[in-house]
């Protein structure tokens, strides 16, 4: 697989983030493909994926899934860049990490932080389009009713299913701040790990890390509630460690 991956994103998705840190920390280089929400649909099917981003698409080999990505990036980086431990059982316990906050982090942050940024064209703007191609960017103001009531649907966004995300996303803050409770400093022991990098990604939606693969909107362009509430998910336990793994790990 000699040529160049092509990595198939929306650009603020929180998965995507997963996938373009765990190959930059591998050193692989890549072109990104950036496309708004809905489109991507489109080159997400023809690249061979489903409806989701991120896609990498590697010579003749498709990898549809951010945990096959991290997975194929760690196999081919330095040892000392490897997101899982040699032994096996750790890796499992990694793994095991991993999943957990991919399916239950990731999409109830999402549906939080969409919930939080309903009506907020202004915003997705500004921050939705970051290496989009122009004709995305243009046409982002014109079609934004129409999306965002597709994204509602899609991720069923309703105020009763917001505040259960809330609450679930809290669940596992704490028990993040449970498993850092005995000073490790990271979420499987003194390493630097796939479950750290999938933690911090995920828990963008509630941090806005500044670090961030692309620009994130900061507290203070937030809407008040909102704004109150991303800064109390930093000032948590489990959000100072994502916010710590940003700022010392992601380059």
């Amino acid at each position: 697989m000699a040529e160049t991956p092509i990595l198939i994103t929306i650009p603020i998705s929180h998965y995507c983030e997963k996938a373009r840190w765990a190959l930059d920390r591998a050193g692989i280089a890549y072109r990104e493909r950036a496309h708004l929400q809905v489109i991507h649909w489109i080159p997400v099917a023809r690249a061979g994926g489903k409806k989701t981003a991120p896609v990498l698409v590697w010579g003749d080999r498709v990898f549809a899934d951010s945990a096959d990505i991290v997975e194929e990036a760690s196999a081919r980086a330095r040892p000392d860049r490897a997101l899982f431990p040699d032994d096996p059982a750790a890796a499992a316990e990694v793994r095991a990490l991993q999943r957990d906050f991919d399916e239950t982090l990731g999409p109830e942050g999402r549906r939080w932080m969409y919930f939080n940024l309903r009506g907020r064209r202004d915003i997705a703007i500004a921050y939705g389009c970051t290496g989009a191609p122009a004709w995305q960017r243009r046409g982002l103001p014109l079609v934004y009713p129409l999306a965002a009531r597709i994204i509602d649907r899609y991720l069923d966004i309703t105020p009763a299913s917001a505040e259960r995300s809330e609450t679930e996303v809290r669940a596992v803050f704490d028990n993040v701040a449970e498993r850092l409770g005995d000073g490790r400093p990271y979420l499987c022991g003194e390493r630097f790990s796939a479950a750290d990098l999938t933690f911090a990604s995920l828990a963008a939606s509630l941090l806005m890390p500044p670090e961030y693969g692309v620009p994130l909107p900061q507290p203070d362009e937030l809407p008040p509630a909102m704004a109150a509430k991303v800064r109390e998910f930093r000032a948590h336990p489990a959000g100072a460690h994502a916010l710590k793994m940003f700022r010392e790990e992601r380059r």
